[in-house]
């Protein structure tokens, strides 16, 4: 039966859930349900462990001090509020699309568009951003383990010096390959990944520990309430990452039961991981020892342990970990792509999905050339703020539209609630705009450009070509 939002598809029109799952199932748009809550945990892992524990943690000592704790602990509370929310709308809408989709059925199609042209901007900068960071680990690591690197002309862009970035170009094709090869078997390539990086991590937790001393915890809170509060919005963006999972709803084998799982027990792993590293790293080292350095773990085990040889241990980890966030995160952008493709509001044509290995294969292939030469030749230190606004602003939107469909669809099955609804994602959006209010006008500007281009392209070619709105104009 129709809809009466199908009935009369205007621009604020939204996808009724039950058609928005009964496409998931279509011949040649329709993708395999084939991860497990282990390796989707693994995904949530992989996301959120990256560059940020082994970099931001020395900025973040260097405003609060020893107190660097507390914020950890708080960013991660900011995150759970959104986190709870994902949840709840993955496990009730197992369709690919995140943010792009929830906003779908329950705000409408060009509160939808908006999101997830956001998110394509969002997902593909941020591979690229992490793809150069993987590149000059490589050459740390190179330098740490065997004291060579790659020459400047082939290791960083032009606007470093460099003629291109090959290393980032490289990993952006191999991981676009991988994707291309299956979900099943990118899940398990992360998953060994996630392993390793944990490891690593646990590696520094233990050598921290034997050699712990309380010296450098005073004084505690040098900066106060509001040192611990301002590193808490540094180290904020450690933890984005989990709203990747959620891409990964129509690829889960029981989405109901194993999406809360991932979403919310990948946040609980890293904040464990993270709680003990800072606790540990302050152990050994002072917060003045980190904050200057672009490798803060391994200046704590070198000036504050005496064990230089372990740097080439943690260049290691973090070289691992980063090709894992690359991995999780262009899963995460292609699924969306998908999604809006799907949907009509990007050619169609493009959410084919390949038969022989159930991926979008060629709209996979299409990204990963864009964003390998995103990476190996656009400047990128100050577009990358993008992310960081991009994802605030889909925490606003999932969290609301956790509170709409509470309203307009009560009765809705949701095999996972937030509890005290709506609190919690009252609070989650407090947190995402208190954050974004941080943001430089600068990355606002851009970020609304990068929106009005999004709204020309709408109206120009999403609007007449949305399925919905063909589908109702069928029926007459």
């Amino acid at each position: 039966m129709a809809t009466t939002s199908d009935r009369t598809p205007g621009v604020f029109a939204a996808r009724d859930i039950s058609a928005l799952v009964s496409e998931t199932t279509e011949e040649g748009h329709g993708l395999k349900r084939a991860v497990g809550a282990t390796h989707l945990t693994a995904m949530g892992v992989g996301a959120i462990i990256g560059t940020g524990i082994f970099v931001v943690i020395g900025e973040g000592a260097g405003v609060a001090g020893p107190a660097v704790i507390l914020s950890f602990v708080l960013a991660a509370v900011a995150c759970t509020f959104s986190a709870l929310s994902y949840a709840e709308l993955a496990s009730a809408v197992p369709v690919s699309g995140s943010a792009y989709t929830y906003t779908y059925a329950t705000l409408g199609e060009v509160v939808a568009w908006i999101i997830g042209w956001d998110l394509i901007l969002e997902y593909g900068v941020s591979v690229a951003g992490v793809a150069v960071g993987w590149g000059g680990n490589l050459n740390a690591f190179l330098d740490a383990a065997f004291g060579v690197s790659l020459p400047d002309a082939i290791a960083k862009s032009p606007e470093d010096g460099g003629v291109f970035n090959l290393p980032a170009v490289l990993i952006v094709l191999a991981i676009t390959l991988l994707l291309v090869r299956g979900v099943t078997e990118s899940a398990r390539v992360n998953l060994v990944m996630v392993v390793v990086k944990l490891t690593v991590l646990t590696f520094f937790i233990v050598v921290a520990l034997v050699n712990f001393g309380t010296g450098n915890f005073q004084p505690f809170a040098p900066s106060g309430v509001d040192g611990v509060t301002s590193a808490a919005a540094i180290i904020f963006f450690a933890y984005i990452g989990f709203d990747a999972v959620s891409t990964g709803s129509e690829e889960a084998r029981n989405p109901g039961r194993e999406l809360p799982v991932a979403i919310i027990g990948s946040l609980l792993i890293c904040t464990f991981f993270y709680v003990l590293t800072a606790v540990g790293a302050l152990g050994i080292a002072s917060p003045d020892q980190m904050k200057d350095s672009d490798a803060p773990l391994s200046a704590a085990l070198d000036k504050g342990a005496g064990m230089g040889w372990a740097a080439g241990i943690l260049s290691f980890g973090a070289l691992v970990a980063i090709t894992s966030v690359v991995l999780v995160i262009m899963y995460g952008q292609t699924r969306i792509f998908f999604a809006m493709c799907r949907d009509g509001l990007l050619p169609q044509r493009l959410a084919t999905v390949n038969q022989r290995y159930g991926t979008p294969a060629v709209l996979t292939i299409g990204l990963g050339l864009l964003i390998a030469a995103l990476a190996a030749l656009v400047p990128l230190s100050e577009i990358v703020k993008l992310v960081n606004i991009g994802t605030l602003f889909a925490f606003v939107l999932v969290n609301i539209g956790v509170i709409v469909l509470r309203r307009t669809r009560p009765d809705m099955p949701r095999p996972y609630r937030v509890p005290w609804s709506p609190v919690l994602p009252a609070l989650g959006i407090v947190f995402a705009v208190y954050l974004m209010t941080d943001l430089p006008l600068t990355t606002w500007v851009r970020f609304v450009v990068w929106l009005v281009l999004g709204i020309v392209i709408y109206v120009a070619y999403g609007y007449r070509h949305s399925r919905m709105r063909r589908r109702a104009a069928e029926r007459g």
